[in-house]
C-alpha cells in the first residue's frame, strides 16, 4: 500500500493533484484545503497517502497532514461518510476545527460542510464523541477547544470554565486540555460550576 508519495508536482484538477514520483504521475484527490496547501507545479511535494480499494475501482487520497489523513479514515467509519463526503468535510473545517465541532458537540460547524445535512451531522458529532484522534502527544480535542477559545466560538460555559481555571493560576493549554477531556465524556451542556470543578480535579490528579 502507499502510504506517501514524495516528488514534484505534475498538475492540479478542481478535486485532484498528479504527483510526479520519478517519472511516474500518480493522481490522488485532496480536499480543498489540501490542493491550498501543495506548492506550485514543478516544486517538490509531500503528500500523505490513504489508498481505498473497491471491486470497480482503485484510488488515492492525498493529504497535506497525517491528522488530515487521521480525520479521513475517522469520519469514513460514520454510516452515511463517504470518501466525498469526508472530503468536503475536510474542505470545510480544519482538523482542530472538526475536534473542536465534536468536542462541543456543534452540529452547525459540521453542517457547514457541502453535503452534511441536519441528521448527518448530528450522527457525526454523536458517534465520533470520544474518537478524536490524536495529533503527536497533544489530542486533538484540546487544540480543537483552543481554537475555538481564540475564536470565541466556543460555548459559554465552556469558555467560562477555561477564563475561571485559568484565574486560578493554571495556564491556559492546561486549563483547555482538561475541559476538553471533560467534555468529551459529560458533553458540551455540564453546567460551568461542574466544569470547574471537575476540571480542578483533573488538574490535581
Amino acid at each position: 500500500m502507499i502510504g506517501k508519495l514524495k516528488g514534484l508536482v505534475d498538475s492540479f484538477g478542481e478535486d485532484v493533484v498528479l504527483i510526479d514520483c520519478g517519472g511516474v504521475c500518480y493522481e490522488a484527490f485532496c480536499s480543498a484545503r489540501t490542493l491550498q496547501a501543495l506548492p506550485r507545479v514543478g516544486e517538490a511535494a509531500v503528500v500523505f497517502i490513504e489508498t481505498v480499494v473497491r471491486e470497480d475501482m482503485i484510488r488515492l487520497y492525498g493529504f497535506a497532514t497525517e491528522a488530515e489523513k487521521a480525520w479521513f479514515n475517522l469520519l469514513m467509519t460514520v454510516q452515511g461518510v463517504g470518501a466525498r463526503v469526508a472530503l468536503s468535510i475536510l474542505s470545510a473545517l480544519s482538523p482542530s476545527e472538526l475536534s473542536s465541532a465534536v468536542a462541543l458537540q456543534d452540529k452547525a460547524m459540521i453542517g457547514r460542510a457541502n453535503g452534511v445535512g441536519p441528521k448527518l451531522a448530528l450522527r457525526l458529532v454523536t458517534e465520533l464523541k470520544g474518537k478524536v484522534p490524536a495529533i503527536g502527544s497533544i489530542d486533538a480535542g484540546t487544540l480543537g477547544l483552543q481554537a475555538a477559545l481564540g475564536e470565541g466560538v466556543a460555548s459559554g460555559n465552556v469558555a467560562d470554565a477555561v477564563s475561571a481555571l485559568v484565574n486560578l493560576g493554571y495556564q491556559n493549554a492546561q486549563a483547555s486540555a482538561a475541559v476538553a477531556r471533560i467534555v468529551a465524556r459529560e458533553g458540551d451542556g455540564t453546567p460551568t460550576e461542574k466544569l470547574i470543578r471537575l476540571g480542578l480535579r483533573e488538574l490535581s490528579a
